[in-house]
């Protein structure tokens, strides 16, 4: 965490940790242990233990708008991504699959369906310089997908939102749910995440003057992902804009317990 060791260097060997830290060998090893729990570490076999690269990147969940784009007043959430991939001189990447699949109950109560209805899946996997990063699922009515874009196979030019703009629902207000999970072993694989690294997971239901629309669960791997919120005028300044760029920027550490 002090930066003496940087992302991508070889582990010390045992020995040599033994003799800097004073302790025994399988002291060394339990420590090891518990930082490849934590994804700080990974051991590439017949190679070594390497630190992994940390690099944490801002997504803006939210951003107010500095330019008002007609039909879309929540903002292009699409565009963020690859605004952020630029700013921080990374490479962005995503394959996208559109399903028609059964509702689990969490969508079916925040799009107001019938258990078991099903709806539009439009899936977004997304890659930093190859490297897993986030993964987003949005789900819609299929009566309302119907005979716009979102029944196409391929990425809507200008986002989900344009297609459901220019189908009359605007999008008008959204509420966030977030929360913490470990992942599945399906989701561990994917992410390439250290046995003990949790989920970040954003449940977002957009709304229009008619009610819900679109819900979008989107999941990132915690050891390498920020969500910022810019609430209030257009004109307010983003503190984070003041500050290097991600790539340059140290590993965020949360607050530990207070006493």
């Amino acid at each position: 965490m002090d930066g003496e060791w940087q992302g991508g260097m070889p582990l010390p060997v045992e020995s040599e940790l033994e003799t800097q830290y004073g302790v025994a060998r399988n002291t060394v090893r339990l420590a090891v242990d518990v930082l490849v729990n934590e994804g700080l570490l990974v051991r590439v076999q017949g190679k070594g233990t390497y630190l992994k690269d940390h690099t944490v990147v801002d997504h803006h969940a939210y951003r107010a708008p500095t330019v008002a784009v007609p039909g879309t007043p929540l903002g292009g959430a699409s565009s963020a991504y690859a605004e952020e991939a630029r700013a921080a001189g990374r490479k962005l990447t995503s394959d996208f699959q559109m399903l028609i699949v059964r509702a689990t109950t969490d969508i079916t109560e925040r799009l107001r369906l019938a258990p078991g209805e099903a709806v539009v899946l439009r899936r977004v996997l997304r890659y930093l310089d190859g490297e897993p990063w986030s993964v987003e699922e949005s789900h819609y009515q299929v009566r309302l997908a119907a005979a716009t874009a979102l029944m196409d196979p391929d990425p809507v030019p200008g986002g989900d939102e344009a297609a459901l703009a220019e189908a009359g629902h605007v999008e008008t207000g959204c509420v966030d749910e977030l929360c913490a999970r470990m992942p599945n072993p399906e989701e561990a694989r994917w992410f390439q995440a250290g046995p003990g690294v949790p989920l970040l997971v954003q449940l977002r239901t957009t709304l229009t003057q008619a009610g819900p629309v679109r819900v979008t669960e989107t999941r990132y791997c915690a050891d390498r992902n920020r969500l910022v919120y810019s609430l209030g005028s257009a004109e307010a300044v983003d503190p984070l804009d003041r500050v290097p760029a991600q790539a340059d920027r140290p590993r965020a550490e949360c607050p530990g317990p207070v006493g």
